[in-house]
């Protein structure tokens, strides 16, 4: 007999007012992020951002090329970009934001590539990363862990062991 799996995913829905110092900090980077995205073919503008366990922020923009789908979204320059260079370096904040080029900020979510990237690290890390994306209206979601946008995960433990 077939079964039902029903799945809840919870987010805070916040107003900027109401985000803590650090959160107010990584949102605000996100934003500012979007001023240096590289996207002269959709003109959709992306910022990420992430507080790191020494309080510092590192940031990254999406970054497009003419031969797609060569391009990277900010999610993914930033956490990459970051196990590079401070692979040592936990994330205690990720937060993302986006535009239209020379307009103003809108609700989006990540794409499924940098979900499961997002929940790698987030993985490798082994404690959760809070997510702050842009929703309706202004308002902010502020999800507790990565994986909450990517429930069903792929994961190494699937692989077969390599000798």
């Amino acid at each position: 007999m077939a079964q039902t799996l029903n799945l809840t995913i919870t987010a805070d829905v916040l107003t900027p007012a109401e985000l803590s110092a650090d959160e107010a900090r990584v949102w605000q980077a996100a934003q500012a992020a979007t001023d240096y995205a590289y996207a002269p073919y959709s003109h959709f503008h992306v910022g990420a951002a992430l507080l790191l366990d020494d309080d510092s922020i590192a940031w990254n923009t999406n970054q497009e090329n003419a031969a797609y789908p060569s391009g990277l979204c900010a999610e993914r320059t930033v956490l990459f970009g970051l196990n590079g260079q401070q692979p040592a370096r936990a994330v205690k904040l990720m937060a993302v934001a986006a535009r239209p080029q020379g307009g103003e900020f809108v609700a989006v979510t990540s794409c499924g590539a940098c979900r499961q990237v997002m929940v790698e690290a987030e993985s490798r890390q082994a404690t959760p990363i809070p997510l702050l994306l842009p929703g309706p209206n202004g308002t902010i979601w502020r999800f507790r862990s990565l994986a909450d946008l990517l429930p069903f995960q792929f994961m190494s433990d699937v692989l077969p062991a390599r000798g």
